[in-house]
C-alpha cells in the first residue's frame, strides 16, 4: 500500500501546515456547521421585520415605537459583538459561539409570549446581544481554518448563509404570519431552533489552532490540525512541528487597535461597518412596511419581499469568486458602489415593477458587499486581538443599525421614501471610499509575526504563502 504523502516541509508552523492542505470534508462541516448557526442567526433578524409590518396593524403602533422594536436588538448587538470578541480571544472561539447561540435562542422564544410592546423590547435586547457575539466570532474561527489561497471565498460562503436564513424569514414571514392574529409568535417561536443547534456546536466543532497555540495548549493545536491534515489523506510531518511563533501572552485589550501601526486601518474598518450597517439595516428591516406604505396589501408585500431576498444568493455567489480574483478591497468598493445606485432606484421608482427591480439589485449588491466585508474583517489583525478587533469593528457598526431604523420615519416626514434612500446611498458610498484604507491580503498567510501590541508591523510585513 503506497503511504500517505508527508504534509510539509522540516519546520514549518501549524499554521503553515494547515494554509498547505485542500478543502476537506473537515473544511465543509466547519463551514456549514458555523453556516447554520449564521442561518439561523438571519432568520431571526429577518422575521423582525415581518413582525413590525404585523404589529403595527394588530397593536396600532406608530412608526416611532415601531423603530424601537427594530432598534433595539442592534443595541444589544452592538454590546455583544464588542464583548463577544474579547471573550473569543480569552476563553475561545467555538465557547463563545455556542453559548451566544443559547442566549439569543432562548431569548427569541421568549419574546413570542410577549404580552405588551415593553417585554417585546426587552427580549428583543437580549437576541441582539447574543446574535451581535456570534457573528463575528463565527467568521473569525472559519477564516483561521480556510487555507490561504481560498480563505476570502470561504468566509463570504459562511455569510452566503445569512441570505439562507433570511429568505426562511422571507418564506415564515409570508406563510405563517398572516395566518391569524398570533402568527408573529408562531414565527418568533420558530426562530428559537438555535437552543438546540448550540449542543451540536459545542460538541462538533473545532477551536482554532491559532487560538490554541496563542493560549499555551500546543497538544490541542496540535490534534486540530492532524485532524485536518487526515482529511485530506496527508500525513503528519515526520519532524516535530516548527515553535509556535505565538507563545502564551497576556491578550492584549482594545486599546491595541488604535496603536500607530493599526489607527487608519482600525478607523477604515469601522467607517465601513458603521455604513454598510445603517444603509443595509435601514433599508431592510423597513422594507414590508415601506411597501406596505406605498399602497400593496399586507400579504402582497411580503410576496415582493421574497423576490427581493432571493437575490441575496446570487450577490453573494458573485462575490465569493471576485474576492479571489479581483481581491477584498475591490470587490468590496464595487458591490457598495452598486448599493448606492440601486438603493436610488429604489427610493425614486415611480412604479411596482422599477420598485421590485431596484430592490433586486439592491438586495444583490449590498449582500455581496456583506460577504466581503466578512471576508477582509479578520484578516485586518493579527491573532492576539484578531476576534477583538472583529468584535469591536462589527459592534461599532452596529450603532449605524441602531440609529437607521430609528432615522426612517424622521426622513420621511422630512420628505419621502426619495430622501431616505437618497441618504441611505451616500452612507454606502462614504463607506466605499473607506474601503481603501484597508489592507489587501488576498492570498497570504492570515497571521501577522508580531504579537507585541506595541510593534505590530504594517501591510508589509504579511507573510506570503509558502511555495507548494
Amino acid at each position: 500500500m503506497t503511504p500517505a504523502p508527508t504534509s510539509t516541509q522540516p519546520g514549518l508552523s501549524r499554521s503553515d501546515r494547515l494554509d498547505r492542505l485542500p478543502l476537506t470534508r473537515q473544511h465543509g462541516r466547519l463551514v456549514v456547521g458555523s453556516g447554520i448557526g449564521w442561518a439561523l442567526d438571519a432568520m431571526d433578524v429577518g422575521l423582525i421585520s415581518f413582525v413590525m409590518a404585523a404589529l403595527a396593524v394588530q397593536w396600532q403602533l406608530d412608526d416611532t415605537t415601531l423603530s424601537w422594536i427594530g432598534s433595539i436588538g442592534f443595541v444589544g448587538m452592538a454590546i455583544g459583538a464588542s464583548l463577544g470578541g474579547l471573550l473569543a480571544d480569552r476563553i475561545g472561539r467555538r465557547q463563545v459561539f455556542a453559548v451566544t447561540l443559547l442566549i439569543y435562542g432562548l431569548a427569541t422564544g421568549a419574546a413570542a409570549l410577549s404580552w405588551s410592546v415593553a417585554a417585546l423590547l426587552v427580549f428583543r435586547f437580549f437576541i441582539g446581544l447574543g446574535l451581535g457575539a456570534e457573528l463575528p466570532v463565527a467568521a473569525t474561527l472559519v477564516s483561521e481554518f480556510a487555507p490561504a489561497k481560498v480563505r476570502g471565498r470561504i468566509v463570504v460562503l459562511l455569510e452566503a448563509f445569512w441570505a439562507v436564513g433570511w429568505i426562511l424569514a422571507a418564506l415564515i414571514g409570508y406563510f405563517v404570519i398572516p395566518t391569524s392574529d398570533q402568527g408573529w409568535r408562531w414565527a418568533l417561536a420558530i426562530g428559537a431552533l438555535p437552543t438546540l443547534y448550540a449542543v451540536v456546536v459545542r460538541l462538533g466543532l473545532p477551536e482554532s489552532v491559532r487560538f490554541l497555540e496563542r493560549r499555551g495548549r500546543p497538544d490541542e493545536a496540535e490534534a486540530a490540525v492532524r485532524r485536518f491534515e487526515a482529511s485530506a489523506g496527508v500525513a503528519p510531518p515526520q519532524t516535530p512541528a516548527a515553535p509556535s511563533r505565538h507563545r502564551p501572552a497576556p491578550v492584549p485589550g482594545p486599546a491595541a487597535l488604535w496603536q500607530p501601526a493599526m489607527r487608519v486601518r482600525t478607523a477604515c474598518l469601522w467607517l465601513v461597518w458603521f455604513g454598510v450597517n445603517f444603509a443595509y439595516y435601514g433599508a431592510f428591516i423597513w422594507l414590508p412596511s415601506l411597501l406596505v406604505a406605498s399602497g400593496l396589501g399586507l400579504v402582497r408585500s411580503f410576496e415582493f419581499t421574497l423576490i427581493i431576498t432571493l437575490a441575496q444568493l446570487p450577490g453573494y455567489a458573485v462575490a465569493a469568486v471576485l474576492v479571489e480574483v479581483w481581491g477584498r478591497r475591490p470587490t468590496l468598493s464595487v458591490f457598495l458602489v452598486g448599493s448606492a445606485v440601486s438603493a436610488i432606484i429604489f427610493g425614486t421608482a415611480d412604479d411596482t415593477f422599477t420598485l421590485v427591480v431596484g430592490g433586486i439589485a439592491l438586495s444583490f449588491f449590498n449582500l455581496g458587499a456583506w460577504g466581503a466585508l466578512y471576508a477582509i474583517t479578520p484578516e485586518v489583525y493579527p491573532t492576539a486581538f484578531r476576534a477583538t478587533g472583529s468584535g469591536w469593528a462589527a459592534g461599532f457598526g452596529r450603532i449605524g443599525s441602531i440609529l437607521a431604523p430609528l432615522s426612517v420615519p424622521v426622513l420621511r416626514d422630512g420628505g419621502d421614501n426619495t430622501l431616505v434612500f437618497v441618504v441611505f446611498a451616500a452612507f454606502f458610498g462614504v463607506a466605499a471610499i473607506a474601503t481603501w484604507g484597508l489592507p489587501e491580503r488576498r492570498g497570504l498567510a492570515l497571521d501577522i509575526d508580531a504579537v507585541d501590541t506595541d510593534s505590530v508591523p504594517d501591510d508589509g510585513a504579511a507573510r506570503p504563502r509558502q511555495p507548494q
